[in-house]
C-alpha cells in the first residue's frame, strides 16, 4: 500500500504543473491562429517623480507574424510601426527610423509584446523565464527577463488575457518606475 501511495501522491502534486503548460500550449495556439488584431487602447504611466500617472489612448493593430502598430491619438498624435525588425515613429511632421540589429538590448522588450502576440514560445522563452497561471478562459503570464543586461531596465512584464486576446500589460522597472497599457475592444473597421 505505501508503494503505491508515493507514486499517486507525487501524481497529485504534478497534476497542476501539467494543467498550466497544457493551458499554456493552448494559449499560445490560440494566439498563433489570430492573424490580425484592431483594438483599442489606454497606457498609464507611473513614473515616481510625478504626482499623477501620464495617459495616453488610442489604437493597437496586429498582423501576423511582425507587424504592431501602436497609433496614439490622446493627447499627442504619434505613430510607432515594428515590421521586421525595424521600429518606425512618426510624431507630427517628424519622422524616426529605428533598425533593431543596431539596438539589440532593445529586441528582448519589443519580443515580450510581438512573440505573445504570435503565440511563439519559443521567443519568449529565449528572453524571459515564464510563469503561467490560470486557465485558458482567463489567464496572467508573468516573463521575468533571463539577461542581467535586460534586467538593468525592466524588472518584469505581467501580461494578462483570456483565450487569444491580451487585456492588460504591466511593465515593471527596477526602480519602481512602470505602465499599464489597457487593451480594449475591438475596433470596428
Amino acid at each position: 500500500m505505501r508503494s503505491l501511495l508515493k507514486p499517486a501522491l507525487l501524481l497529485l502534486c504534478l497534476q497542476p504543473a501539467f494543467a498550466a503548460d497544457a493551458d499554456l500550449q493552448r494559449v499560445m495556439q490560440a494566439l498563433a491562429q489570430r492573424q490580425h488584431g484592431h483594438v483599442s487602447f489606454v497606457e498609464r504611466k507611473f513614473i515616481a517623480i510625478l504626482d499623477q500617472p501620464v495617459e495616453s489612448s488610442g489604437e493597437l493593430l496586429f498582423d501576423a507574424p511582425d507587424r504592431l502598430e501602436k497609433r496614439t491619438l490622446r493627447p499627442k498624435a504619434e505613430d510607432l510601426v515594428l515590421q521586421g525588425g525595424v521600429v518606425t515613429a512618426q510624431r507630427g511632421k517628424r519622422s524616426y527610423v529605428l533598425d533593431l540589429q543596431q539596438y539589440p538590448q532593445i529586441v528582448p522588450f519589443v519580443e515580450s509584446i510581438r512573440a505573445t502576440l504570435a503565440g511563439d514560445q519559443a521567443a519568449l522563452e529565449k528572453y524571459y523565464e515564464l510563469s503561467f497561471t490560470g486557465r485558458f478562459e482567463r489567464w496572467t503570464l508573468d516573463l521575468i527577463p533571463r539577461e542581467a543586461r535586460l534586467r538593468r531596465t525592466v524588472d518584469h512584464i505581467h501580461i494578462e488575457g483570456g483565450g487569444d486576446r491580451l487585456h492588460r500589460v504591466e511593465i515593471t522597472e527596477p526602480g519602481g518606475d512602470r505602465s499599464v497599457l489597457i487593451i480594449g475592444a475591438d475596433v470596428e473597421q
